[in-house]
């Protein structure tokens, strides 16, 4: 065989390999994105007594971030094991999903 087709050969054999991890981590990403909708997380503007009473004690609460002024009010981040819940002053703004694994990436911007 010659080194050029060899060379091809392990090309498109490591490509095809490529692909197919791209294409399966995708098809996670959006399991994992449906998964986050069908979840009961805190609601935007439940306070935090609220969060704790309803969803439990979470695994580590991080301490206030920012709030040096009207325009950065504090951000606090309660940790639970599937979610992290933030928090401006007391209320909630956002609960997110937790990575999967360290070397999950969300979505790619379209071009």
């Amino acid at each position: 065989m010659k080194p050029c087709l060899i060379v091809s050969l392990v090309a498109v054999a490591f490509a095809g390999g490529v692909l197919s991890t791209a294409t399966r981590a995708d098809v996670l990403l959006v399991e994992r994105a449906q998964e986050a909708q069908a979840m009961n997380l805190p609601a935007r503007g439940m306070s935090m007594a609220q969060v704790e009473r309803q969803f439990g004690a979470p695994v580590s609460k991080r301490g206030a971030v920012g709030g040096g002024s009207e325009k950065q009010p504090p951000i606090t981040r309660w940790v639970y094991a599937d979610y992290t819940v933030y928090f401006e002053h007391s209320h909630v703004v956002d609960a997110v999903l937790n990575k999967a694994s360290p070397d999950e990436t969300g979505p790619k911007p379209i071009q």
